[in-house]
């Protein structure tokens, strides 16, 4: 008899850089992320069913970046990448080899082995389809993939209704015609929710209050079951940093939306799952999590494993560990593959327990069987922790090992042990404070003071323009405003990761989309374009080209909201 169950969700996700070409900045990200992180999660995926082992894995491939591993940009400039890879390993080999150290040589034969590896995998074994391969896992009942907003929209911050509906609209779509179902469940973008309350924008002038949807009444709409918050939303904390002086609105926002929290008289877990109007929520560990998450005191920062930060150009493969001085690259010690190899069992068998001893806790305080839910971005294991996937698949095989846990996914919990409770949740995300603070703040708030005008433009032409001359333009107006409010945008401003790549990608889409829109409203009265316009136009398809299809319908009209069923407790 288990003493509880384990979920697992990981979040796959890239802002739309193919459009902008090679640059460190731009395609490399998501070639990196195919080569270290999705590939990697396939294979073992595909060694875990060789045993008999479905980990239940629950996955999310956010639709933009699915939209962008099915282009054929991407599957021809990935082969290109791994190739490039190849030939830098065999460099470095020769280099080495004429001077040392001929330990490094090896680690560049490995280099080459592994992208060899990675090349052949997506050619020959995955048919050049990562998507395809995700959904051949799900077919054989290893994972379950869920969807997210279209672009990665951070949803409570929006500035009409119905571009949350077409976030969630689009995610849906595209998933039926990409995994030949229906999603069960959702990754909310930034995990940021907002109730239905009466609302008005956090930034402009003579702003008006409007009553408006809480996000799980879109999800409902839209036949999604379940969805992931931190675990700060079930307790009903104050998140940290309002930060009310410099955003007195949203402070008034945070405000109205506690009313909404009524927590009922049980103590809240996160062990537990709930339902929110007529969808379920799942809620982060924080226990475990760091274990995971932290390069300081989780496994990432084993000194033994490979270092992220230190590369030899200009081919940019790792040869160091961590080592004990982490904060000295000079000091980097020669990486050995063998010694991090064998100290990843281990950090799996100590995460089992772990998981083991919070649930048995858990089991004696609330005598019922619980679900202790992992998050985590898809990322973290390859990209920035390079043993990561290894670690997933020996968690795995030791979880199927023992009867006393219980690998599930979302919907496996659902079909299992609907919800007992009914609660409200305040607004909030997963970001730093458990607020909106990342994704607005003074460095980004004037991306939101061009985003509101657009888009109750946006909604104003698919209602205007969408059966008339002018609708081919709007479409890709609607493909310029889906890009531009990706949430990538204002997190890299705000971390200053790569915060001029970001300024000018979003200033590039809204600005694409202001010209479609002038462009449309002279169409629509009659006029023509001008041989530049339709060259622009043309320009625009080539460049920001998801989404080949596209219901303006999603922007022009709300669903109505189903009357919600009485949920006792």
């Amino acid at each position: 008899m288990p003493i509880g169950r384990f979920l697992l969700c990981l979040h796959s996700h890239m802002p739309y850089v193919l459009s902008h070409g090679k640059s460190p900045h731009g395609t490399d990200w998501i070639f990196e992320s195919a080569a270290e992180c999705y590939l990697p999660l396939l294979d073992a995926l595909d060694r875990l069913r060789n045993q008999g082992i479905a980990p239940r894995w629950t996955v999310n491939i956010s639709p933009i970046l699915a939209e962008q591993l099915d282009d054929p940009s991407f599957k021809e400039g990935f082969a290109e990448y791994c190739q490039e890879k190849i030939d830098a390993a065999l460099r470095d080999q020769k280099n080495f080899r004429a001077q040392g150290p001929l330990w490094m040589e090896g680690l560049a034969a490995m280099w080459q082995r592994v992208y060899t590896r990675a090349l052949v995998q997506f050619k020959h074994q995955w048919g050049r389809s990562i998507c395809e391969g995700f959904r051949f896992f799900q077919e054989e009942g290893s994972i379950e993939i869920i969807t997210c907003g279209a672009t990665h929209g951070y949803f409570p911050l929006l500035g009409t209704d119905e571009s949350v509906q077409a976030q969630v609209k689009l995610g849906v779509e595209t998933y039926r015609q990409r995994f030949g179902r229906q999603p069960r469940g959702i990754w909310l973008p930034e995990c940021a929710y907002r109730p239905a309350y009466d609302w008005k924008a956090p930034v402009g002038e003579n702003e008006t209050t409007w009553p408006r949807k809480g996000v799980e009444q879109i999800l409902h709409e839209n036949g999604l079951e379940y969805f992931f918050v931190d675990s700060h939303m079930i307790r009903g904390g104050e998140p940290l940093g309002t930060y009310g002086a410099n955003f007195p609105q949203l402070a008034e926002l945070f405000s109205r939306s506690k009313k909404m929290f009524s927590p009922p008289a049980e103590y809240r877990s996160e062990y537990e799952h709930y339902a929110v109007g007529e969808t379920v929520i799942f809620a982060r560990d924080p226990h475990t999590t760091v274990r995971v998450w932290s390069g300081d005191v989780g496994y990432p920062g084993d000194p033994h494993y490979l270092e992220f930060h230190k590369q030899l150009y200009p081919g940019r493969h790792r040869y160091w560990r961590i080592s004990e001085n982490k904060s000295d690259l000079g000091a980097k010690q020669p990486y050995d593959p063998w010694k991090a190899f064998e100290n990843i069992e281990a950090h799996a068998k100590d995460f089992v327990q772990l998981v083991k001893s919070t649930l048995a806790h858990y089991k004696g305080l609330a005598d019922r069987t619980g679900t202790l839910v992992a998050m985590y971005d898809t990322e973290l294991f390859g990209h920035w922790w390079w043993e990561g996937p290894e670690f997933l698949y020996e968690v795995a095989r030791h979880m199927a090992a023992d009867p006393e846990l219980k690998m599930v996914t979302g919907g496996d919990v659902l079909d299992e042990e609907p919800p007992r409770h009914h609660i409200h949740l305040p607004e909030g995300s997963w970001g730093e404070g458990g607020y909106h603070h990342i994704w607005i703040n003074p460095d980004n708030v004037w991306t939101w003071e061009r985003l509101y005008p657009a888009q109750r433009r946006m909604r104003q032409m698919a209602r205007e323009y969408a059966t008339g001359p002018a609708r081919e333009i709007v479409e890709q107006a609607a493909r310029e405003i889906l890009l531009a409010e990706a949430s990538d945008w204002q997190f890299l401003i705000s971390t200053w990761a790569a915060r001029d790549y970001a300024e000018i990608r979003f200033t590039d889409h809204i600005d694409r989309f202001e010209r479609l829109a002038r462009m449309a409203d002279r169409v629509d009265a009659g006029g023509a374009i001008s041989e530049e316009e339709a060259e622009f136009l043309a320009e625009c398809r080539r460049k920001d080209a998801a989404f080949p299809t596209l219901d303006l319908g999603f922007w022009a009209r709300l669903d109505p909201t189903p009357q919600p069923a009485q949920v006792t407790g």
